[in-house]
Order: C-alpha cells, then structure tokens, then sequence
C-alpha cells in the first residue's frame, strides 16, 4: 500500500481534509484513527467513522513484530512480518532513532552484508515503510528516521520519497533528521534536490579506490568515488546538511594508509562527516572487523587531517546485529 492510496480510501468514505488530517497523524503518532481532541461522532462523517476500524485492522497488518532482540548499547532489532509473509528488519537505535527498511532484500549485492545474498525479492510501498515508524512509536519516542536497512532506496525512489514526504510532514520529524542512504546512483541527485522535504544524505562509499569499490559493492552504479564526492557536496551545498559518508571498517581490505591518504584527498574542502563503522561479522563471510584500536587510530589521523570523523559502535553487536541477519535465521540458509 502506497500513502496516496490510503488517502484515496479516506476520501472515498467522505473524508474531507480536516478528517484525513487527522486520521493521518493519529496513524504516524501509533494512535487510535478516531482520537483527537473532538469526540469522533462529533468530528467524522458517519460512513467515515464506519470504516476506521476495518481500516486500522488493515494498517496494523501491514508490519506486525514477530521478534524483537535487545542490545546491550540501548539499541532493538525488531524482526518484522509484512501481511504477504515476507519478513523484514528495522532497528530503534539509542537517542531515539530508527532503521528502517525499504525493500525486501536487496539488488546491489554488497559482498559483505547479508541482506543482498538472496537478491531482491520486492519493494515496500509507502505505507509499509511508514508502518515500521508506527510500529517504533508504539514502542518508544522516535525523532529521527534512517533509510538505512534492507534494500537500496535508490531501487524503489517513488515509495521512500513518499515516506519522506509524509514523516517530514504528518510524521513531524525535522528535515535534517530524515537520512536517505544509498550506495551513489544519479537519480538520487536528480530527484533530491527537487523535494519539498530534502532529506540528510548518507553515502555509502566503503573505499576511495573504483575498483576495490566495484567489487565490494558488485551491482551498484559505476561512478568513480570522486565524482560521487562532487555529486553530494552539491547537494550539501543546496540543503545545508552535511553528508554524511558512511564506511564499513573490514580489516585487511579498506583500513589502510591507502585509503587514509584517499579520504583526505577526496574530502578535503567538503561539507562531510566520515562514519567509520567497524564491520558487523555475519556468519558464512569470511571478513573480519579490524581491532578497536586500529579503527580509532584511523580516525584520529583524519581528524589530525582536518576531516571531521567519527567512529561508530555498530548497533546490536551482540545481537548478531548485522542487516539481514535475523530474517537470515528466520528463514534459514539460502537454497
């Protein structure tokens, strides 16, 4: 289900703004759809009142919890069935922000991450990426929203930037606190920067080398990492938000002086932040995250460099937090 479709069905029974309004924000704030302020036999139209409770069965089947899985840093993955079976995943993440998911698996393949190893099997609509916040609210306060989970957002643009559009509006959640990840595709700096709601942008870039590049991420677009550095800061330039540049840490494969040197050369004079991630080990792939002490060395060096960084803990270490991993066990190996 899409939003433009839900409020083609609140129209359809009578709803008039002021009523679709309503329901809406009762909806993204994990409410009950008649509750506001006025007593809802006073506020909605008859044949309006008759179908919110159908329609709120109907919305909560569109992401229900199956499992959730607690870290010991604050975070929650949350296992998630959608109302044809699939599963996927969204993490409340500590400070009161969420992952969510945007696809049920995913196209581009990256050669260390579990989600990409069965391809990608369908998109999510609009309302189910909304319902993984509702789903969130219900469980604590969110005020910031990744679209950092299953699936790559470039993959399914229309559905996510409608999400966006709606949790940036309805949703009340600060622009800048709306993160559109994406490993670097051109229609992603097409469409941005032509929103009402201009979300931060996460970059996935994992290596200043395009070769090293295209065989970690195998099925992602082939820009040359500095080009994609130009195409962000661009958009950084237009929304004021820094990007945000995400790196996974694999030891042995992009933690070396190489790409120390590459970083600042590429980095130098942007408007960015570096996100070191030390790699989240998923069984059944054979890399390994590099020593605490290593990936902090690497950071002070950019920071000594003039490159803002900072070093992430990845959420749900002990969880076996990695993306995938969980509907990856749910569903046992891949045939």
């Amino acid at each position: 289900m899409r939003i433009a479709q839900l409020r083609q069905h609140l129209r359809d029974h009578g709803a008039k703004p002021c009523h679709e309004d309503r329901v809406l924000r009762a909806w993204i704030e994990a409410r009950p759809l008649d509750s506001g302020p006025v007593p809802a036999e006073r506020f909605f139209p008859l044949n309006l009142r008759a179908a919110l409770p159908p329609l709120a069965t109907e919305l909560a089947g569109l992401a229900r919890l199956q499992s959730e899985h607690i870290g010991e840093d604050g975070s929650s993955r949350l296992l998630i069935d959608l109302n044809d079976g699939q599963t996927i995943e969204s993490v409340l993440l500590p400070r009161e922000g969420l992952c969510v998911s945007t696809q049920v698996g995913c196209a581009v393949g990256c050669v260390f991450c579990m989600t990409g190893r069965d391809g990608l099997l369908r998109q999510l609509g609009s309302a189910e990426i909304v319902a993984q916040v509702v789903l969130a609210r219900a469980r604590r306060t969110v005020k910031k929203v990744v679209f950092m989970g299953m699936g790559e957002p470039a993959h399914n643009m229309d559905n996510v930037l409608e999400a966006i559009d709606f949790l940036g509006t309805a949703g009340g959640i600060g622009h800048k606190n709306l993160v559109f990840s994406t490993v670097g595709d051109r229609r992603v700096f097409d469409r941005l920067p032509r929103e009402k709601v201009k979300p931060a942008l996460a970059l996935s870039l994992h290596s200043t080398h395009a070769d090293l590049r295209a065989r970690l991420l195998p099925r992602a677009p082939r820009i040359d990492p500095s080009e994609l550095v130009e195409l962000a800061d661009a958009y950084s330039r237009a929304t004021g938000y820094p990007i945000q540049y995400q790196w996974t840490l694999i030891e042995g494969v992009n933690d070396d002086d190489a790409e120390l040197d590459g970083i600042v050369r590429l980095l130098t004079g942007k408007y960015a932040v570096m996100n070191f991630i030390p790699y989240n080990t998923v069984d059944g792939l054979d890399y390994r995250r590099p020593t605490w002490e290593r990936a902090a060395a690497m950071a002070r060096q950019l920071h000594r460099r003039g490159i803002l960084t900072k070093l992430r803990h990845s959420a749900g270490q002990d969880i076996n937090g990695a993306c995938g991993q969980l509907r990856a066990r749910d569903s046992g190996p891949p045939a």
